[in-house]
């Protein structure tokens, strides 16, 4: 079974940065678009960015110009770099594509 593995969160101070990775198994993520998503409390989850087969990237708005998605074919992994963290940035980060589930997520929290 095609599963996501995500990893990198944690604890960060406001303007801070974090980069999140993405790992496959059983699944050749360059095939397929890949999306981040994150859900904080008490709210719906939201995708943040994606990552097509082509290389095409798309951003919500809320973290365009901080956040960039990238792919690393050969760790079949697809990070996420997150800059200019400020505290509405807290909540799970989830990686997902049309082949796999929603795995443990990877929590960011922004605090001083």
């Amino acid at each position: 079974q095609a599963q996501l593995v995500e990893s990198g969160g944690g604890l960060v101070q406001p303007g801070g940065s974090l980069k999140l990775a993405c790992t496959g198994s059983r699944i050749t993520l360059r095939a397929y678009t890949v999306g981040w998503y994150c859900q904080a409390p008490g709210k719906e989850r939201e995708l943040v960015a994606k990552i097509e087969s082509s290389g095409r990237t798309n951003y919500a708005d809320s973290v365009k110009g901080r956040f960039a998605v990238s792919r690393e074919n050969a760790n079949n992994t697809v990070y996420l770099q997150m800059n200019s963290l400020n505290p509405d940035d807290t909540a799970v980060y989830y990686c997902k594509t049309t082949a796999t589930w929603w795995g443990q997520g990877t929590q960011v929290t922004v605090s001083s």
